[in-house]
């Protein structure tokens, strides 16, 4: 248990630090053997001003990684350079197959980039060294399962730049993993961020295999690589097109087949031919998106899909649409709390980010049909409980302020309806919730045990900031039904990564 009065003064006293650029960076690696360099020749091989720290990362133990990298830390070694070996070291290190389980050690760093950005000072690297941790876990795994490498590209393969696009496009489509390496490193080379992202979104929610880790590694891989550079971006995306041909196991190709993952992106190619032009410049309408919400409770993911481009035709704007798919999630992580519903909270928040980044309005038509039919697939044959997030009614706190939030977080460990009720009431009063953000970042630093804990807290912190109430009001009470509580027992982790940070 953190005592109350230590838990208020930590979680909700503390300033947020205001931006990355107060993270520091440029600073210079340390010195590596040219033996401790020595790579295994079928390996793939990174630029040599980040390949000694990914070495570092791939080859000291785990229970004495975090004491190696506080050294390097406090010798001046960078932030952005721990986060690109973190994630270089995981590319390389861990199959993308299936996407997820193990490879959370991949999909998690942006979420825990993301929490280290909202933390204030004295827990800033708390995140991060949790995610090393995690690297180590996973890395441990993928031996035990093989030893998998990702080994060097081919270069005789790798098409001219004139044609890599049409190339990665064309074995993207044919689910051909050679041509689609060797197409995907022409393009890293020459084709800028931009149009790289534009042309791998489709691909990240074309089909329901992997629960939609392929969108959420999509999304967070180029918001990783926004941070570290670009000159890290071939190995990465590299990683990125073979987990999203990843094919569950089929032996038959998707391209020649009828499988149920695919047959929502099939239909929804002809449905997004049907929307009408200027679908962007739709009025809200409350109406509409409880209409929607309805669907995604009880309706089939063809009848959701459909919905969503009714509602488009008749003027309804892609924000209400949105907000209705949004709290669809919260709704199923309300009635089945767990790792099913978690995801389609985590894929929603991909998608609406890769809706928001992309300039095709074919792209954009796309995700949003997607979203809109993964979401009953979530559902599955799950029984409606009656617990809905739009009937969820306010309860006032006993406490106020910051008594309030710890009341909350409290409550989370004991009655999570409770608490998201709790929550409810609260950001009605207080429009701008950071000190219960805080707590939730602060609780996941000091209590989380899994990857989820950071993928999901990032995703509903930030998704709230891009709804209007009352729909993000009652998306962030959902929440409650997957925050960590106070009560929870804490994670040693945090321990172990404060005094390695001041020995």
């Amino acid at each position: 248990m953190i005592p109350r009065r230590s838990f208020l003064g930590a979680t909700v006293s503390a300033g947020l630090i205001a931006a990355a650029g107060d993270l520091g960076f440029l600073a210079r690696l340390p010195a590596v053997s040219a033996e401790e360099a020595a790579l295994e020749p079928h390996t793939v091989r990174f630029r040599p001003e980040i390949e000694p720290l990914v070495r570092l990362l791939e080859d000291t133990p785990r229970e004495r990684v975090l004491e190696e990298v506080a050294a390097r830390i406090r010798g001046g070694l960078s932030y952005r350079d721990i986060l690109a070996a973190l994630l270089l070291a995981g590319v390389r290190d861990i199959q993308p197959r299936p996407v997820g389980f193990k490879f959370h050690a991949v999909l998690v760093v942006n979420s825990a980039h993301l929490a280290s950005l909202a933390s204030p000072d004295s827990d800033r690297w708390l995140p991060i060294f949790w995610a090393i941790d995690q690297f180590k876990s996973s890395q441990a795994a993928d031996i035990k399962e093989g030893g998998w490498k990702m080994a060097p590209v081919d270069e005789s393969a790798v098409p001219p730049s004139h044609l890599a696009r049409k190339a990665f496009i064309d074995a993207m489509d044919r689910w051909d993993e050679s041509a689609a390496d060797a197409a995907v490193a022409g393009l890293a080379r020459t084709a800028g961020e931009d149009e790289l992202f534009e042309i791998f979104a489709p691909y990240g929610a074309r089909d329901f295999r992997d629960i939609g880790h392929k969108m959420i590694y999509v999304a967070n891989s180029f918001r990783c690589l926004a941070v570290i550079g670009w000159q890290h971006a071939e190995p990465v995306l590299r990683s990125l097109a073979y987990a999203l041909l990843e094919r569950s196991g089929a032996k038959d190709n998707p391209a020649d087949a009828d499988f149920p993952a695919d047959r929502p992106f099939r239909q929804n190619r002809e449905t997004a031919k049907k929307i009408r032009e200027g679908w962007l410049d739709g009025k809200a309408s409350a109406e509409a998106a409880s209409e929607l919400l309805q669907t995604v409770r009880a309706g089939s993911s063809s009848e959701t899909s459909e919905l969503t481009a009714r509602l488009l035709n008749g003027g309804v704007s892609p924000q209400s649409i949105s907000e209705a798919l949004f709290n669809g999630a919260g709704e199923l992580l309300m009635q089945a709390p767990g790792i099913i519903a978690v995801h389609s909270m985590t894929f929603t928040n991909a998608t609406h980010y890769a809706w928001r980044r992309v300039q095709s309005d074919e792209t954009r038509r796309m995700l949003l049909l997607q979203n809109a039919a993964f979401l009953p697939l979530y559902r599955g044959d799950h029984q409606d409980t009656g617990l809905h997030i739009d009937a969820l009614e306010p309860l006032t706190p006993d406490g106020n302020g910051d008594e309030a939030v710890a009341e909350i977080f409290a409550d989370i460990s004991k009655d999570r309806l409770t608490a998201a009720r709790k929550i409810l009431a609260y950001v009605r009063d207080h429009p701008n919730p950071a000190s219960l953000a805080a707590a939730a970042r602060r609780l996941i630093f000091l209590k989380g045990n899994n990857a989820h804990d950071y993928k999901f807290s990032a995703a509903v912190l930030e998704d709230y900031e891009r709804l209007s109430p009352p729909w993000r009001d009652r998306l962030l009470a959902a929440g409650a039904f997957y925050f960590r509580g106070s009560g929870g027992a804490d994670n040693d982790l945090v321990k172990r990564t404060r005094a390695a940070l001041a020995a």
